[in-house]
């Protein structure tokens, strides 16, 4: 079985109510598919906090059969964030927003498309279509994640 390097990982978007509850779910799902024990969480930059995961980003992940209903989305703060060992932000300017202000998060902070050298585009404010178009482009990160670290994909 692969070993992570980590076994932390916040995912960040802008609200957290759009790609980053959708990463988290597809993140935590997919490790605890592969057999693997890796807290995941998320947050967002410009949360709007209190605020449950958007309707459009349930409605694509019931298919997958992975339930958003429970998400409360949350503001990014050092606090949070210092006890994750791997902060995956959904584009650069998550994460250069974040390496401005908390430089000693730097170090552990990538896009989710590090490895495909690609942002995940935010769907707010645009039809469900986006909004899967953005759940398997974070599929697909995630996907070359795992490649990395030598995990395979369950089938």
């Amino acid at each position: 079985m692969a070993r992570l390097p980590f076994e932390s990982a916040l995912v960040v978007c802008t609200g957290n109510i759009c790609r980053s509850p959708i990463g988290e779910a597809l993140l935590s799902a997919r490790l605890a598919d592969a057999g693997l024990d890796v807290r995941v969480e998320s947050a967002g930059i410009g949360a709007v906090v209190g605020a449950g995961a958007h309707e459009h980003s349930k409605e694509v992940m019931a298919p997958w059969d992975i339930s958003l209903e429970a998400h409360v989305a949350r503001q990014f703060d050092a606090s949070l964030a210092t006890p994750f060992e791997l902060i995956l932000a959904l584009d650069s300017g998550h994460k250069q927003w974040i390496g401005k202000r908390f430089p000693e998060l730097s170090g552990r902070t990538f896009r989710l498309g590090h490895w495909l050298d690609e942002d995940i585009v935010d769907p707010i404010g645009r039809p469900v279509e986006d909004f899967r178009v953005s759940r398997d482009h974070i599929d697909r990160a995630i996907d070359a994640w795992f490649e990395r670290f030598g995990i395979k994909k369950a089938t």
